[in-house]
């Protein structure tokens, strides 16, 4: 593992594309958080005497060693959040240049080809952040400038419009609004996939369990162990139409509950509804057990 913290927006620069695997959960930043980063870049922007400030880190591992692709392609195992946000701001801000018709030190086109896009490449890889199935073509059609897919990420989209109105409504200096978006720092994670386990890595960085439910968890632990193909396969063929039949998990505690059920049935005790995770593993280290004693 290699820790070292950088300048956000350097961070993005570059060739490259940051996927979320699908074990990910979906973009859920609401308008509560979008408000407090919107709040601290408005902050830094107008006092000369912020130099930096902290967002947080992202956490990402290679998606693999023999992967044929001009494009560096880093799988994002922490930091989905803080990327996605950045970015519908950044993609509000661009708008905004563009519309004001004015000379700035920054352009739309810059912050594109800079931070939004891989100019040179086509097709996916044109695009730098590559989200979730539920939330990647809402995003990448809001960067395109085309019509909102039918089934579009709500989240996505209504948090690119808070930034569009803020900027708007607050009148602040589009130059100085870049100024503070520069000034944010991260701590840049990268893992060595022949050293580093993501799961347990996964796991540390979210062992609250404030931020994610217990689906989330659930999710990562049966996919993130998986190769890409098979992940692929897993999740479209069996989770998301789960998901999509509990509303694409807008409330967790529904899906939570019908696993805590699920393993009342098989084990014969009721879970803590906060501690449907542990016992899921726990059950799971149990079948494997026994498949391994009957030889199966």
């Amino acid at each position: 593992m290699k820790a070292v913290e950088t300048n956000l927006l350097k961070f993005m620069q570059g060739t490259k594309q940051f996927i979320i695997p699908i074990y990910q959960r979906k973009y859920s930043w609401t308008i509560k958080q979008c408000r407090q980063l919107w709040n601290d870049i408005v902050r830094a922007a107008e006092d000369e005497k912020i130099k930096g400030h902290f967002v947080g880190s992202i956490v990402y591992i290679e998606q693999g060693l023999y992967q044929v692709s001009s494009v560096p392609q880093l799988l994002v195992i922490d930091g989905q959040q803080r990327l996605t946000t950045l970015t519908l701001l950044l993609l509000a801000l661009g708008k905004a240049i563009e519309e004001s018709g004015q000379s700035l030190d920054i352009t739309k086109k810059k912050i594109m080809n800079y931070y939004l896009v891989n100019s040179e490449e086509e097709g996916e890889l044109y695009h730098k952040l590559i989200l979730t199935e539920s939330d990647k073509d809402t995003l990448i059609n809001l960067i395109l400038d085309k019509t909102l897919p039918e089934e579009y990420s709500p989240r996505v989209y209504e948090n690119y419009n808070f930034f569009a109105e803020s900027i708007k409504n607050s009148g602040i200096d589009l130059n100085k609004l870049y100024k503070g978006i520069s000034k944010l720092i991260i701590v840049d994670i990268s893992l060595d996939r022949d050293h580093d386990n993501p799961q347990l890595i996964f796991e540390s960085l979210n062992s609250t369990g404030l931020d994610l439910s217990q689906a989330d968890l659930i999710r990562n632990f049966v996919l993130m162990k998986l190769e890409p193909k098979e992940q692929a396969e897993l999740y479209r063929e069996y989770w998301y139409p789960m998901e999509k039949s509990f509303g694409n998990l807008t409330n967790s505690a529904l899906f939570d509950r019908f696993m805590r059920d699920y393993l009342t049935v098989k084990t014969g005790r009721i879970p803590n509804i906060q501690e449907v995770y542990s016992s899921f593993k726990e059950y799971v280290s149990i079948i494997m057990i026994g498949n391994k004693k009957s030889g199966g």
